[in-house]
């Protein structure tokens, strides 16, 4: 449209398309469920509107690659399942995550709940970083337990990973 909008009409729709733009853009950036709440202050868009956008949106994506995925009231914005095979296929190549940390992470994963005591001995003091690595990403959960710490996952890895908690071993 060339120019100002010529009814108020007209407004309404700039107004809602800019708004989902905005919706649309946090979704893509976050990578992770974010709760009404969250998408509200992040976006600044009243919660009714919002949850009309986010209908929106998802209708939008339907017969895309990438999707609109609502859990519990948690929004995301994620790879269609039937394309996560290239994904994996593209992600294999680098990470975000060094090999010790993999490693680190993987430990923790299969031997969940565990002492970070144990982890340490096991991997060593490099741990100690990656522990706090994963728990600021919310991907591990430390809580205090005697002089050490338990450390669990937390339900945000197997998003992050796109997992359900069965695909794990349990020891």
């Amino acid at each position: 449209m060339d120019g100002p909008p010529e009814t108020l009409s007209q407004f309404d729709q700039e107004k809602e398309r800019e708004l989902l733009k905005r919706l649309e853009a946090t979704l893509f950036i976050a990578g992770r469920f974010l709760s009404l709440r969250e998408l509200v202050s992040l976006t600044d868009i009243n919660p009714i509107l919002l949850r009309k956008l986010l209908d929106d949106l998802s209708d939008r994506y339907k017969d895309s690659a990438l999707e609109i995925v609502n859990k519990s009231d948690l929004w995301k914005m994620d790879v269609n399942q039937d394309y996560i095979g290239i994904v994996n296929k593209l992600a294999t190549g680098s990470t975000e995550f060094s090999k010790a940390e993999q490693e680190t992470l993987a430990i923790i994963a299969y031997k969940q709940p565990m002492k970070q005591s144990v982890l340490v001995k096991i991997r060593g003091n490099k741990a100690y970083d990656h522990i706090k690595n994963f728990v600021g990403l919310g991907l591990v959960i430390k809580k205090r337990s005697g002089h050490t710490w338990d450390l669990s996952l937390n339900d945000s890895f197997y998003d992050y990973f796109n997992l359900n908690e069965e695909a794990l071993p349990r020891v």
